[in-house]
Parts: C-alpha cells; structure tokens; sequence
C-alpha cells in the first residue's frame, strides 16, 4: 500500500512550549496544499487528525478528507501549553530514561500513541493514501514499518509541511 505522511504547517507558537493536542492555528495551509497536491497520485484517499493544524491542510488537499481522532497528536496532558524549562525536571528525567513508556500527568505514552496510530493505519484498505499528521504520529508509524530503535525514530526530523512516501505491506 502506497502510503504519504504529510506535517501540518508550522504553528502559531512559540518556540519551547510544549504542545501536542493543543488546537492551535498554523500558516497558511494553501500554499502547502499547492505545492504537495501535484504529487499525489489521483485518488488518493485523504485522512487527517482532527486538529485544525492538520485538518485545515487536509481540506484543502482533498474537501472529502476524512477525520481520525488516532492521528491527533500526543496528549502530553498537564504539559500542554507549558515551556518546557517550566515542567518539573525530574519528570522530565523520567520520561527521558523511558521514553516509549512514560506518561506525562494526565497525558498518554509514545507506546499509546504509536499504538492507536498503527491500529489505524492496519484497517485501511486500498491505496494511495495520504495521512495528514503531526510528527509524533509520523515518527511512531516510520518507526514500527522501518523497525527502528525506540531512541532512533524518536529522534526524527520530521519537517513542517513536508511529504514522506512509504510502501507498507498490508
């Protein structure tokens, strides 16, 4: 199955604040959907978080996108919208010793959210597809199809409205 991985544009934020569900608003999606649309094949069948970053940027690649909650970015929980250098450093250390497994205060793991992400990815049928996402998302499906280390697909550069194309076995 032919499969893109899309990030939404770059968010209004600034720098060093922690966010994964927050919905905020993000550059002008258009200008990326201009520039990515030529590169999907006809037919292809659009899907996107529900977060307006990502869903706006979906729309405007195909009005029939379909809206998925497992392609919302990571819930860091009491961390969002928080700068990072203000969340307490010892929890911090704590999800840096384990990475896949912790979970911020009412937040969800990078396991979890790897999880619900390849559990929607495995009841797609039919390709191309496109998956408008956030970066967590996209690092945690390259991960599982590539079989990177945990510290290695955590680490992926990942950038701001850029395409990724991967053929996966369904």
């Amino acid at each position: 199955m032919q499969v893109f991985l899309i990030r939404h544009p770059r968010p209004f934020l600034d720098l060093g604040i922690c966010y994964g569900r927050l919905d905020i608003e993000a550059e002008d999606p258009q200008p990326v959907a201009a520039r990515l649309k030529p590169l999907l094949p006809e037919g292809t069948t659009v899907f996107s978080s529900p977060l307006q970053r990502a869903r706006l940027l979906a729309e405007a690649l195909d009005p029939e996108t379909r809206i998925d909650e497992r392609l919302s970015e990571m819930d860091f929980g009491e961390w969002e919208g928080q700068p990072w250098d203000a969340i307490d450093r010892d929890a911090l250390d704590a999800w840096a010793a384990d990475t896949l497994h912790y979970t911020p205060p009412g937040g969800e793991s990078v396991a979890r959210l790897q999880y619900r992400a390849i559990d929607f990815v495995t009841a797609l049928r039919g390709s191309p597809i496109a998956l408008v996402t956030h970066c967590g998302v996209i690092r945690a499906l390259l991960g599982h199809w590539r079989q990177l280390p945990v510290d290695e697909w955590t680490s992926l550069q990942i950038d701001f409205g850029s395409m990724l194309e991967i053929e996966i076995d369904q």
